[in-house]
């Protein structure tokens, strides 16, 4: 039995290889795909039914294009993605069509190995991986790199997804960057002239493609570091009574990483240009003294001119001070004290106290500048003591009598200190205590480096002269004149003779109302030292460890404790040292300057107010208790707020608001001619002053009360200041002035004039008004009018006629004043300026008697 021959395999390439672009579904193989059969031409056996795949889930087929040359074509099932894959690997076989069309015992080729990579298409633009860059750098240097920025790109292929271009799309700006992204500065920054630049940065991939967004980049420029304090202001605005305000609540110091072992800082309020050397308390020198308690007693011998302290007069005043009277002397001034003013008989214990400015006086070395000298008036050339500057040395010369000591005694007293030629205000106490001198200077006590002897002076009849500024020399010369000027400036040079002051005193009269201060005194870390000078102008903070150096420097504050400061720039310097651990050189710590400025305080404005005009009679002002003047006196203060003061004041440009402050004089002028001593005067009663800090002072010019204390104590003194007249009818009206004043005129008040109108009455007004009227201010006068009416036009009255009237009279005498007794006590408050304030009456009936004869009454 015959078998036919065995159909051939077909054949296909042992392996191909293709390529296909994403996004495309047609693959390019290499070799082409066709498969080969020994068959041909035999129908089917030869023909090719089909190429099979074999892999996992390979997205591909391939389709016969020509069975009968076996040519077939490799497509993608799908979209392929670069992205999510690259390279695909599979197996592919051909299969004949065997022995009919449906491929009934096909026989099939070998597997061939199928590798087809995927074709990337540029798609995605670059992206970078931050949103924005941020850096710093340091001012004055150029850098390599100051920031690398990059981007990415979701391209699969190396050509698309490389970025390889960066660029600055910002334009002027001093900065360049490279193909890796790296930014450098093409020249020096600088931090005063920016401090931080944000440039805009854009990628691109090898395929030219841009990134659709920019990056900012921001560069802030650092300074250099320097050691030093940061975080402070340079001006400190200080508002009037707010107490302690801080001077540097965020102040640090920057070490530039240097380890410090310890720190010193000190801290100079420098207020020399304020007042004197500060910002006292501008009262008078008699005020101040009541003020703080010193003995009375005491001499004034540069007060304010006036008529009657009128040596002062023709000496130079610094009217630039606020309201301090200070006197400069240029080497030509000097003053006469008169002889009623000078103190007498100084005795083993007296006080010479005085405020002085001097300074160095280059090429009069050699000469004495005297502050104070008591010298013979004529004849002789003596000087008993003096207080003078030599060669910038205080000395003070003290030359007993004979009849007080005969022996050699200490005469002359030399203190050597830096503050008799520096310039600035300092306050000068010289306390005898004889033969024991002591000298205070701002408080603090000195003893003389040299004391020497020297005979007392011989008793003659030569008067002395007590002078300021220069020594009087009287005698021994041609012609009498003033020797040893000085040259500087002096205030409230006082001599109290009999007492020394007390430190307590002197340190009161001295005192700076202003100053340095530490908040929290407490709550100061530990470790931390510090230290104030007297006047609280100097602090010294010392410390080892940093931070609660910054913390201790925080608490310092300035405070000013005067209700009305004087206003403007106080001067402040902070110096500072450190110490490093261990190190040949540290670093240093460069100094600051900054001021604390002083606000305007608000201005008060003092009003007096009451009754302006009195008319009494003659018998008010003889009488023992006199006139009081002021009895419904009121003394207001108001100062004005701006709108911004509170919130129920908006709306108003100024709203007056009271306040209360002290007064440091109140005088009572009178004007016109003076009081006439023999019989009248001002009177007040020393017991009114008790409890306060207040004296008055009498003349036949007006009566002077002065003293620092409250506005009810001023009004309750001058209340009791009243007038007496013993002879009235030779006197005319009187007008009295009155003014009062704060921080020694200030601030001062309205000028309240007060005029007193006598009554003179006749000597038979006076007799019936001593039988009817209580009221020794009142005089009743029936109106004639009335009283002729009474009487017929025809002819003289009869008896009877006489008696009615007469009856009538003294009735309508008494019912006028029982109404105004009435009047008078509904009326007490309010006067007008044409009616008079009358004092409430006591009404005594004891000496009126109306006696009406029966026998009258009955014929009437």
């Amino acid at each position: 039995m015959l078998f036919p021959p065995e159909s051939a395999k077909p054949w296909i390439e042992t392996s191909y290889h293709g390529v296909i672009t994403e996004n495309m579904d047609i693959v390019q193989l290499d070799p082409p795909l066709v498969a080969l059969d020994k068959d041909a031409p035999v129908p089917y056996a030869g023909e090719i039914c089909a190429f099979k795949i074999h892999g996992l889930e390979a997205p591909f087929e391939a389709v016969v294009l020509n069975g009968t040359s076996g040519e077939g074509q490799l497509r993608a099932k799908g979209l392929v993605d670069c992205e999510l894959q690259k390279e695909y690997t599979f197996i592919i076989q051909a299969h004949d069509c065997g022995a009919g069309p449906g491929g009934t015992g096909g026989k099939k080729s070998h597997k061939a190995v199928v590798h087809i990579q995927v074709n990337d298409v540029n798609e995605f633009s670059p992206v970078f991986r931050e949103v924005q860059y941020h850096t710093a750098v340091t001012e004055g240097k150029i850098y390599d790199s100051i920031l690398q920025v990059e981007a990415t790109d979701q391209d699969c292929s190396s050509q698309y997804s490389q970025i390889c271009n960066y660029q600055i799309t910002t334009t002027n700006t001093p900065f360049a960057i490279d193909r890796n992204g790296n930014i450098r500065n093409t020249e020096k920054l600088s931090f005063e002239k920016q401090q931080q630049y944000e440039v805009l940065v854009t990628a691109f991939d090898c395929g030219q493609k841009r990134s659709t967004e920019s990056v900012p980049v921001h560069i802030d420029v650092k300074p250099v570091c320097k050691p030093g304090w940061q975080g402070w202001d340079k001006r400190v605005d200080y508002e009037p009574g707010t107490g302690s305000k801080q001077l540097f609540p965020k102040m640090n110091l920057e070490t530039c990483g240097g380890l410090l072992s310890s720190v010193r800082t000190t801290v100079e309020l420098q207020t020399s240009h304020i007042g004197k050397g500060c910002d006292r308390e501008t009262y008078s020198e008699k005020s101040l003294q009541k003020l703080c308690g010193a003995s009375s007693g005491s001499t004034d011998l540069l007060p304010a001119p006036s008529t009657s302290t009128n040596w002062t007069a023709s000496l130079v005043t610094d009217s630039e001070r606020d309201s301090d009277l200070i006197f400069r002397f240029d080497g030509r001034q000097a003053a006469k004290i008169p002889d009623q003013v000078v103190p007498q008989n100084l005795t083993d214990q007296f006080t010479v106290a005085t405020w002085m400015k001097h300074g160095p006086n280059p090429g009069l070395r050699a000469e004495k500048e005297t502050l104070l000298c008591n010298s013979d008036k004529t004849e002789m050339n003596r000087h008993h003591y003096s207080l003078y500057v030599h060669n910038c040395r205080l000395v003070f010369l003290l030359r007993r009598d004979f009849i007080q000591v005969d022996t050699f005694r200490p005469a002359e007293f030399h203190w050597k200190l830096d503050q008799i030629c520096d310039k600035e205000w300092h306050y000068y106490v010289i306390n005898v205590e004889f033969p024991v001198v002591t000298l205070y200077v701002d408080g603090v006590t000195y003893d003389p480096y040299l004391v020497t002897d020297d005979w007392p002076i011989h008793p003659s009849q030569i008067d002395v002269q007590l002078t300021v500024g220069a020594c009087w020399q009287g005698g021994e010369v041609t012609k009498p004149r003033f020797t040893q000027y000085f040259r500087g400036s002096l205030s409230g040079l006082t001599i109290r003779p009999g007492k020394i002051e007390s430190q307590k005193v002197i340190s009161c009269l001295q005192a700076c109302k202003e100053g340095l201060d530490i908040n929290s005194l407490e709550s100061l870390g530990k470790g931390i030292k510090f230290h104030f000078n007297p006047a609280q102008s100097i602090l010294v903070m010392e410390g080892e460890d940093l931070e609660n150096m910054n913390a201790a420097l925080r608490k310092v504050s300035y405070i000013n404790s005067r209700q009305f400061p004087t206003p403007g720039i106080r001067h402040l310097h902070i110096s500072t040292s450190v110490q490093c651990f261990g190190e040949d050189t540290c670093i240093f710590i460069p100094d600051i300057d900054a001021v604390v400025m002083v606000l305007q305080p608000s201005e008060p404005r003092i009003t007096i107010a009451g009754v302006d005009r009195l008319t009494r009679p003659a018998a008010d002002l003889r009488g023992p208790a006199g006139l009081t003047l002021f009895q419904d006196l009121h003394i207001i203060s108001t100062v004005t707020k701006g709108d911004t003061a509170s919130h129920h004041t908006a709306g108003r440009p100024g709203v007056q608001e009271e306040i209360i402050h002290n007064l440091d004089y109140c005088d009572i002028l009178v004007l016109g001619e003076e009081l006439r001593p023999e019989q009248e005067s001002l009177q007040l009663q020393r017991s009114t002053l008790l409890g306060k800090h207040l004296d008055a002072t009498n003349s036949t010019s007006g009566m002077s009360i002065y003293g620092v204390d409250s506005m009810s104590n001023y009004e309750q003194v001058i209340r009791q200041v009243y007038y007496h007249n013993w002879h009235p009818a030779q006197t005319p009206d009187r007008k009295f002035r009155l003014t009062c004043s704060e921080l020694n005129g200030r601030y001062t008040s309205n000028e309240f004039t007060l005029e007193i109108s006598v009554l003179h009455k006749s000597e038979a007004g006076e007799h019936v008004n001593h039988m009817v009227a209580p009221s020794q201010y009142m005089q009743v006068v029936p109106h004639l009018a009335m009283v002729h009416s009474l009487y017929p036009t025809h002819g003289a009255p009869s008896a009877a006629t006489v008696v009615i009237v007469i009856c009538i009279a003294a009735l309508v005498v008494v019912v006028v004043l029982g109404i105004y007794r009435i009047h008078l006590t509904h009326q007490q408050e309010g006067r007008n300026s044409d009616t008079t304030k009358e004092r409430e009456l006591d009404w005594d009936d004891s000496a009126l008697n109306i006696t009406v004869n029966p026998m009258e009454a009955r014929e009437e």
